[in-house]
């Protein structure tokens, strides 16, 4: 498998550069979300990412110069369950290898390979201290074509509720495509560090403005937490006085902009300057990763014919006191998975019976289960009354 991929390598031009990256990119609203020429670039880069490279192919690339590209791979498509830990080796193996060749050529060692000579042309007129660093920066990322594309077709079902969301705070109706970048428009999207939902809000962040405890988390909740999002977005450009800065202060925190702003002044120097704290790749990319999914995602959305379906038919209750799960489904008969689909806000500690549902709760049903305010029967044995609070 290991031989069979890296046989497979992309040659690039011994240039090793992307296309036309200095091209001007075509953000709807160039006012609030300028294109920066020192951005170009990695804006050039994110958009291969997201609508060129397939989740079954690795790039290898200089971190800081987002334009030289030394391979792309072919690996186990990263959507598959197990592909991190089956693609680790060879993707490590790959990083070692530039970095030996750059390192190799710092030296001043000769190219003896046709791929050291390939790399040699593609870092020529480099220094010493300059190879140095780039065998320091050898970074992979995986494309995400595939996934992007899924996450347009998701985003038909909730991206005009929260564009009209987006523009009851006065807001720019672009931020509405931030999930592209957070978490291709999963509602119930994990990370590894704890954010969670649509907007990829972490607990602490998240209780600010959503409910979040051992029974409801609205971070699960499109529509609740594209409120909080907006909330938030509007306070970090409150603060920092332009989107580039309230848009990277959504990866970074917003205090950890500010001071950024204080050190450097404006965004372009932040992005070419700054090294504080922990602003790392992700952080310097956030903005440039933004453009490059909001110039994606509109095209995509004229080119991609798929259908809307439309919302089922629901009535929406609310809970007199606590009431379990179980009490839920039999007296409805309805199943776990449905009330699971209706109510991701949820937690699972209530849908595995563990914890109830709490009082004043506002339960989605489907309308054809419930014609009419009915009464659930709790633990307690008591009548638990459910008013009908709304409905579609």
């Amino acid at each position: 498998m290991v031989l069979l991929i890296l046989s497979a390598i992309y040659l690039l031009s011994p240039a090793g550069r992307i296309a036309n990256a200095g091209a001007p990119a075509t953000a709807s609203n160039s006012g609030d979300f300028p294109h920066f020429p020192a951005i170009q670039t990695n804006v050039a880069f994110w958009e291969k990412i997201y609508t060129e490279y397939s989740t079954s192919e690795a790039v290898i690339h200089d971190q800081h110069d987002l334009s030289r590209i030394y391979a792309v791979i072919p690996i186990v498509d990263y959507l598959k369950p197990g592909a991190a830990q089956a693609n680790k080796a060879v993707l490590t193996e790959e990083q070692k290898k530039y970095t030996a060749i750059l390192k190799s050529l710092a030296l001043g060692t000769p190219p003896l390979t046709q791929e050291e000579r390939r790399v040699a042309a593609m870092v020529r007129g480099l220094g010493p201290s300059q190879l140095v660093k780039a065998s320091e920066s050898v970074r992979v990322q995986i494309g995400q074509k595939e996934r992007f594309t899924e996450g347009v077709i998701r985003s038909r079902t909730h991206l005009p509720e929260i564009k009209k969301i987006f523009r009851s705070y006065n807001l720019p109706e672009e931020l509405a495509y931030l999930p592209h970048v957070e978490s291709s428009f999963d509602p119930d999207a994990r990370s590894k560090v704890g954010a969670s939902g649509l907007w990829q809000f972490t607990r602490s962040t998240g209780k600010e403005y959503l409910r979040i405890d051992g029974t409801i988390d609205e971070r699960h909740d499109p529509i609740l937490a594209s409120h909080a999002a907006a909330k938030f977005l509007k306070r970090n450009h409150s603060v920092l006085g332009s989107w580039p800065l309230a848009l990277t202060a959504y990866n970074y925190g917003t205090a950890g902009m500010a001071r950024a702003k204080r050190d450097k002044g404006s965004y372009e120097r932040i992005f070419q300057e700054y090294d504080g704290g922990y602003f790392k790749f992700a952080s310097r990319n956030f903005y440039s990763e933004f453009l490059a999914a909001l110039n994606s995602a509109k095209k995509l959305e004229q080119s991609l014919i798929t259908p809307v379906h439309p919302s089922p038919s629901m009535i929406t209750i609310r809970l007199s006191s606590q009431v379990s799960i179980d009490s839920i489904k039999r007296h409805f008969k309805v199943d776990g998975k449905t009330i699971k689909a209706l109510n991701p806000t949820i937690a699972q500690s209530v849908l595995d019976g563990k914890k109830q549902l709490p009082r004043g709760y506002l339960l989605k049903l489907p309308a054809i289960v419930a014609n009419s305010p009915e009464s659930v029967t709790p633990e307690s044995k008591k009548r638990a009354s459910l008013n009908v609070a709304s409905g579609r």
